[in-house]
């Protein structure tokens, strides 16, 4: 963890504990991150199953990678340390949505294994699960409505994920769902699985 710029500083430690806001909400606390290349269906699957956790009355919210850079990263390029950086922010945002007992989902390419790693080494054992969102670049590039791989091979796009810059598949994700050979249905059931094997949500 990096140490603050800022001294003589404290952080502030809530009186109300994790148990306190399970009673409360009626679900457990998580941080899902999705990560795999521009294409292959993070936010479509993030968003689903966002609407499926809600429906059961769990306090859910997605964050997506380019409503963050319209905001809170508008200063940061995609550049390998502005990619760091972007992640780094995140991650602690996401940190203090699981303190406040949220189902936090993310949908960011986050192509750095070390990013992901240091994102996870922020929460509380078993409260950051990383869903690799598995789609072969050739299937990425056919749903591309964007057009960003086009630009990205045209050398229009420098850094792009796949093409132009590394992207570092998960070595031991929680779950991998593959988006080329499953219905968005099934891979949202797969995340919800998930879930409930470890008693953020209950079992329906």
């Amino acid at each position: 963890m990096t140490e603050p710029k800022s001294k003589n500083i404290v952080w502030s430690q809530s009186e109300v504990d994790v148990q306190s806001r399970r009673a409360v909400l009626g679900h457990g606390p998580a941080t899902v991150w999705f990560t795999g290349l521009s294409g292959s269906g993070k936010s479509t699957l993030a968003k689903a199953v966002e609407v499926s956790l809600v429906k059961r009355g769990v306090r859910a919210f997605v964050l997506d990678g380019d409503n963050v850079r319209h905001g809170l990263n508008t200063d940061l390029g995609f550049s390998p340390a502005d990619r760091t950086e972007n992640i780094r922010r995140v991650g602690e945002v996401c940190r203090l949505f699981y303190d406040a007992g949220l189902v936090v989902l993310t949908a960011f390419i986050s192509p750095y294994k070390q990013d992901r790693c240091r994102v996870r080494s922020r929460h509380p054992s078993g409260g950051f699960i990383e869903v690799f969102v598995d789609c072969p670049v050739e299937v990425c590039e056919r749903r591309d409505v964007k057009g960003l791989y086009r630009k990205a091979r045209a050398g229009e796009i420098t850094d792009f994920s796949g093409v132009s810059a590394p992207y570092e598949i998960p070595s031991e994700p929680e779950l991998v769902v593959n988006t080329a050979e499953s219905d968005l249905a099934t891979c949202a059931s797969e995340v919800l699985a998930c879930l409930e094997e470890r008693s953020v949500i209950t079992a329906v």
